[in-house]
């Protein structure tokens, strides 16, 4: 948050009659002490006596700002710059009542008159940053900071602000130095301990984060951002009890939308799902069009098989800009209208997993009447224009003419999908069948009666839950035992280096650097008897070719494989494996090691 400043300064009035100018005084010295009243009073006084006495009108304009009176302190200040044109003071204080009022152009207007008054006015510089920072002007929001921290080494809200400007441009190391500079200046800043903990977050320096946010909270106990934000970093790390203990005296100081949609979500990943949607709903009260609130709030009712009223949540579930960059300009969004004869458009959202899962809807659109494309991400082209009902897959903006677009995660609302009406006929993706056979030829080995199992221990890092829904190789060793096996590594990415240190069994056959997109690792499972996945693309992938899957699911597990099912209705034949305890592989592993050796008996 940008800290404005009112450090009065410039030129004066004409003295006034010694008894005003006694009262101004008095009225001065009680507001400065924070007797507001009092100052109130004297001066209404004062302007009974001499209703043009500018620092009067200047500095109870003043006073009605600090109270949040924004239109009134305009007001005021205003006619005390009819008077006195020259006081840069005024002009600066008559910028910060604008800004609140959210006239940011007046409010510039008003810095710059008192800056060409007095070039050297720091705080003003830092009131004239702030409003360009408001309107996303961050380069030459810093460009008044620098000029402002020249004028005045000591001010420490433009070192504090100057840091914000420089993070909002990605330029945290010049953000952190910028914090500690101020920390210099005052070292009870519990600001400038929470602006480092961002930027340190930023950086990926988790820990260095969660110290800063302690620091700040050690300094301000009852700073609600840094509880929240606190709360965020120890729930990265798995700590959700520790975030639900931050999240929660957030909402006590400050009951807000967000505060409220992180305490509900700490809940969720605890899988206290019976507490956890009143937070929801306490938010949507507050703000009936709070995207996170429906987005977690359809989440939970998905999880709880209510489909119903959870896609009909899901559907607001857009930030502005999210949807913007979706959206297809000059193209109605479908809500569910007649498709006959029809052009639509399904936009591609979420990650590759989401739309190897909703791809299945262009058959039910094209069964409507519809002349269905896809726009998907690149690796996914070759899979998607081969999906029954496509007509086109493309990457990138529209350029054809449609009569509607729908964006892919949306359209289970929009045709009323109910758990009884999941479109689950499979397959409905389809390998290249040249790849198809190079692999058969491959992996041939005569008359070997193994069963060839794929395995895929870990999704990308960059997952909000892939501290849980991924594991490390070394917990699926106990695998290697089974009888009558051939393990195939599917896996890549950071965790494909774990495969060095498998037992054997598990790296006999690593065909992974051959995996060049989805498209060969489809190809490549079309071979195989069987996947065994946690939860990535490549489990829906396999379960959208028709292979039997099984996932490997951590107790906090995914919306859309509902509770305590042990079968999936979007993928019939796939079966899903527990855990019973967040974090705890074991008990699982051990299921899946007995239901390997009952394969043995098929």
């Amino acid at each position: 948050m940008e800290r404005q400043s009112q450090r009065p300064g410039g030129r004066t009035a004409p003295p006034p009659s010694p008894n005003v100018a006694s009262l101004v005084e008095a009225a001065l010295h009680a507001h400065e002490a924070g007797r507001f009243d009092t100052a109130d009073s004297i001066y209404r006084e004062i302007l009974a006596l001499d209703p043009a006495n500018t620092r009067a009108l200047h500095y109870f304009g003043v006073l009605h700002y600090q109270r949040g009176q924004h239109e009134a302190a305009a007001i005021l200040m205003s006619q005390a710059l009819k008077h006195d044109r020259q006081d840069a003071a005024c002009w600066s204080n008559r910028g910060l009542a604008a800004a609140a009022l959210g006239r940011l152009d007046e409010a510039t207007i008003c810095y710059d008159q008192a800056l060409q008054l007095q070039p050297n006015f720091a705080d003003a510089r830092n009131n004239f940053g702030v409003a360009l920072q408001a309107q996303g002007a961050f380069n030459e929001a810093v460009e008044q900071y620098r000029l402002a921290i020249a004028s005045n080494p000591a001010l420490v809200d433009a070192h504090l602000n100057l840091g914000t400007a420089l993070g909002k441009l990605g330029r945290f190391a010049e953000a952190l130095a910028c914090y500690r500079n101020a920390l210099q200046l005052d070292p009870a800043s519990a600001e400038a301990h929470f602006n480092a903990g961002n930027a340190h977050n930023a950086r990926g320096e988790h820990e260095a984060a969660v110290a800063s946010f302690e620091r700040a909270l050690a300094l301000r106990p009852d700073y609600a951002e840094a509880h929240v934000n606190l709360g965020s970093a120890i729930g990265k790390r798995g700590d959700y009890a520790g975030a639900e203990a931050h999240y929660r005296r957030a909402v006590e100081l400050k009951p807000n939308p967000t505060n409220l949609v992180c305490m509900g979500g700490a809940l969720g990943a605890q899988g206290r799902l019976a507490e956890e949607e009143r937070f929801y709903r306490e938010a949507l009260a507050q703000d009936p069009n709070y995207a996170d609130a429906h987005q977690n709030l359809a989440w939970l009712l998905l999880k709880q098989g209510d489909y119903r009223q959870g896609w009909a949540e899901f559907a607001r579930r857009w930030r502005k800009s999210d949807y913007e960059a979706l959206a297809v300009p000059g193209v109605a969004e479908w809500h569910g209208e007649p498709l006959e004869g029809r052009r639509l458009l399904i936009v591609g959202e979420q990650g590759f997993g989401d739309h190897f899962q909703f791809l299945r809807y262009a058959r039910v659109l094209h069964e409507r009447g519809a002349t269905v494309d896809v726009c998907v991400r690149e690796p996914l082209l070759r899979l998607a224009q081969r999906v029954p009902g496509v007509r086109r897959a493309f990457a990138g903006k529209p350029a054809a003419q449609y009569d509607f677009w729908v964006p892919m995660m949306s359209v289970p609302s929009c045709v009323g999908t109910e758990l009884a009406t999941i479109p689950a006929e499979l397959p409905y993706l389809f390998a290249d069948t040249a790849k198809v056979e190079a692999w058969r030829k491959k992996l041939h080995t005569g008359g070997n009666a193994r069963r060839r199992v794929g395995l895929v221990w870990a999704g990308s890092p960059t997952f909000g839950n892939d501290r849980y829904r991924s594991m490390a190789l070394a917990d699926l060793h106990p695998l290697a035992g089974a009888a009558n096996v051939s393990w195939y590594a599917l896996q890549k990415g950071p965790a494909h280096a774990q495969l060095a240190d498998a037992p054997q069994a598990l790296r006999e056959h690593d065909f992974s650097g051959e995996l060049h997109d989805f498209d060969d690792t489809a190809a490549l499972v079309m071979n195989l008897d069987l996947v065994i996945a946690v939860d990535t693309a490549v489990a829906h992938l396999a379960g959208a070719l028709g292979k039997p899957v099984w996932l490997l699911l951590p107790a906090n597990s995914d919306w859309r494989w509902l509770q305590a099912r042990s079968d999936s209705p979007w993928y019939p034949g796939m079966r899903l494996f527990r855990q019973q305890v967040l974090g705890e592989w074991s008990g699982l592993v051990s299921e899946v090691v007995q239901a390997l050796g009952g394969l043995e008996q098929v």
